[in-house]
């Protein structure tokens, strides 16, 4: 059983940077796939990034999100700059029993309650 922890989230200005942080608990942190997706009102959860044997992201983000993990500390980040108002949405971490990196979220077995990203314009 993996349990994930979301935090960073807040209110920031088209431009601005934010940090989203994810904690994990569980052995298998290490062997696990790490994603982030989000959730705008009234649209489907979408993929953002992951990190396993390699890291992918969503067109959308690419150049400006970065993922990264810290598997002595249980820890995956979502380093996010230049924000756009298009941007806001809620942030989930989910994790994946399996270092190879997919970006459907059929696939991740755990995930995190979520944390709010807002950008104004």
């Amino acid at each position: 059983q993996v349990q994930l922890v979301e935090s960073g989230g807040g209110l920031v200005q088209a431009g601005d940077s934010l940090r989203l942080s994810c904690a994990a608990s569980g052995r298998t942190f290490s062997t696990s796939t790490m994603g982030w997706f989000r959730q705008a009102p009234g649209k489907d959860r979408e993929f953002v990034a992951a990190i396993g044997w390699s890291t992918k992201y969503a067109e959308s983000v690419k150049g400006r999100f970065t993922v990264s993990r810290d598997n002595a500390k249980n820890m995956v980040y979502l380093q996010m700059n230049s924000l756009k108002p298009e941007d806001t949405a809620v942030y989930f971490c989910a994790a994946r029993n399996s270092k190879v990196v997919v970006v459907s979220t059929g696939d991740y077995n755990y995930w995190g309650q979520g944390t709010q990203v807002t950008v104004s314009s």
